[in-house]
């Protein structure tokens, strides 16, 4: 009989599940997907812009200190969540690597869960990051390659597509972007020996309707930047979401380091188009313009940290900018229209490899600062002094928010051989110089200045952690590698308020309101937090 009522016990929250989000589960529409983060939180990075900032202000400065937990969701099998929820409607979609879980936004109950079943034997282990949303269906992919779409209400397949070859060494952990009934993917590694590509499918067939590919191939523009046949094993992965300008109707991704990593002998010239943003025609996937970051970049510099797009005053006239905190360690304004370098500053204190840059925005290389047989110090070390952690930006303060690390490293290059297969193709690393200083830090940046407004130190961290998230109650929400869920003052970089979720943090924050209730959510190794205030005032969606 115990067996039978556990059984029927089940089957009854089941249903109550699905009544739930049956009763507030809507079709989400092209439109919803362009508005600013508020009721919903539907892309990775909130928004097509990717300013990570929302227009909920019921958590404010002057009430987050009564911010208390309201749910916990355990994602079995998980131990270094890296995904970012999506909620529509009030039902959240969460994934690690090759599953995806449906849950009751306002308590954290599991909806509906799909396991995906590994189609081979020869799979990269990495994370997933997220999940994309678009009418009935949502989006996610696969260690082994695939993009699977989901029915939303009820988790049933409705389509999957192999997206690279998974012997190669391929695997795909961005979350998906969902554009004008496209859906566009990202694979990695780069550190492979692997050439990157970007593909936009049919949102509703899943018919593949363009490839970008990161690196070009022989005769066409660009390839005159790799010697020999060194663009055949060159990088450029994928391996984050983008942004988008539906006015410009432009895609803007940041690629990923050229291959092998550290011993730039192997590929001489400025390997386009890894350490690149890239504008890229939605319809057509065709290049419109790109900026490089770092030319022969030899210290793994991924320029995929997140573009940031905003409309705002520079120097004096309103422009279309593209703004990134690039690993590298500069901080970057451009034209996003046209591609222009407009300006670059420092972001940390320790950065040898360059002194400045030319009009034109090519960085002025400082003589002997690139790896070594016995070994160059050079700042920032292949960490970066940020990475992919998610950055953040406030129309009200007109600040951007990001990550940093100070740290060097003692690189090193080899003449290692590339061998297919999958196998790490980097000839050479750094050792990192942990007894100098070695800190982590939210800081604040003057939007087109790049200027340093303040900093907070991340207290015991000497690893980024996790990323930001910026609301309209002037709160910017940060998730710290030692598991401290911090609150800071947008304003001044004050904590105001802190939860020690027990974990490593390694992913970002996102907030969302379900009956008049906001929340902010956070994943840690192996659970999901989401917090509201402890007598919240109800309010009307927006």
């Amino acid at each position: 009989m115990e067996v039978f009522h556990n059984l029927a016990t089940k089957i009854a929250l089941l249903g109550a599940a699905l009544v739930f989000a049956s009763s507030i589960s809507a079709q989400v529409t092209g439109r919803q997907l362009g508005q600013p983060p508020g009721t919903n939180w539907l892309h990775y990075n909130g928004s097509y812009n990717s300013q990570r900032h929302s227009e909920l202000d019921q958590i404010k400065l002057s009430n987050v200190g009564s911010l208390v937990g309201r749910w916990v969701y355990h994602v079995p099998g998980a131990n270094n969540l890296e995904s970012v929820p999506i909620v529509a409607n009030g039902v959240m979609y969460l994934t690690q690597p090759n599953a995806i879980y449906a849950l009751d936004g306002r308590s954290g109950r599991l909806i509906w869960e799909y396991q995906h079943v590994l189609t081979s034997k020869k799979v990269r282990e990495g994370p997933n990051r997220g999940a994309a949303i678009f009418e009935d269906k949502v989006y996610f992919t696969t260690t082994d390659d695939f993009l699977i779409t989901l029915n939303a209400l009820n988790g049933n397949v409705l389509w999957q597509i192999k997206i690279a070859d998974t012997n190669e060494g391929y695997t795909s952990p961005a979350a998906p972007l969902v554009v004008n009934g496209k859906v566009i993917v990202g694979i990695a590694p780069g550190d492979h020996g692997l050439n990157g590509f970007l593909d936009a499918y049919d949102a509703r067939t899943g018919q593949l309707l363009w490839r970008f590919h990161s690196i070009p191939k022989p005769g066409e523009p660009g390839s005159e930047t790799w010697a020999g046949d060194s663009w055949k094993h060159a990088g450029g992965a994928t391996w984050l979401t983008g942004s988008y300008d539906p006015d410009l109707n432009l895609l803007y991704w940041a690629l990923g380091n050229p291959s092998p990593d550290f011993n730039g002998d192997v590929r001489k010239g400025d390997n386009l188009y890894t350490n690149s943003v890239v504008a890229i025609d939605l319809d057509t996937g065709r290049l419109k313009w790109h900026y490089q970051f770092t030319p022969h970049d030899t210290m793994d510099w991924d320029g995929a940290e997140i573009p940031v797009l905003v409309d705002a005053p520079y120097e004096g006239k309103m422009r279309k900018l593209l703004v990134q905190a690039d690993r590298n360690g500069f901080y970057y304004v451009l034209d996003r229209t046209t591609g222009q370098f407009l300006h670059a500053t420092q972001l940390a204190t320790n950065v040898n490899w360059a002194s400045g840059f030319t009009v034109e925005g090519r960085p002025l290389r400082v003589l002997n600062s690139e790896p070594s047989l016995t070994g160059t110090k050079i700042c920032p070390s292949s960490t970066g002094a940020t990475n992919w952690m998610s950055p953040a930006y406030n129309p009200q303060t007109g600040l951007f928010y990001f990550v940093a690390l100070e740290g060097c490293g003692m690189a090193t290059k080899n003449t290692e051989t590339f061998r297919p297969g999958g196998f790490q193709y980097r000839a050479g690393g750094d050792v990192l110089l942990t007894g100098e200083i070695w800190r982590v830090y939210v800081r604040a940046l003057n939007l087109t200045t790049g200027k340093q407004v303040w900093e907070q130190e991340r207290i015991d961290s000497t690893s980024l952690g996790g990323g930001l998230l910026s609301t309209a109650g002037g709160v910017i929400f940060s998730g710290e590698i030692n598991g401290e869920f911090v609150a800071l003052n947008a304003n001044t970089g004050a904590p105001v308020w802190h939860f020690n979720t027990g974990q490593r943090i390694n992913a970002q924050p996102m907030t969302y309101l379900v009956a008049g209730t906001q929340y902010v959510c956070i994943a840690s190794a192996s659970d999901v937090f989401s917090f509201a205030l402890f007598e919240p005032q109800k309010v009307a969606s927006k």
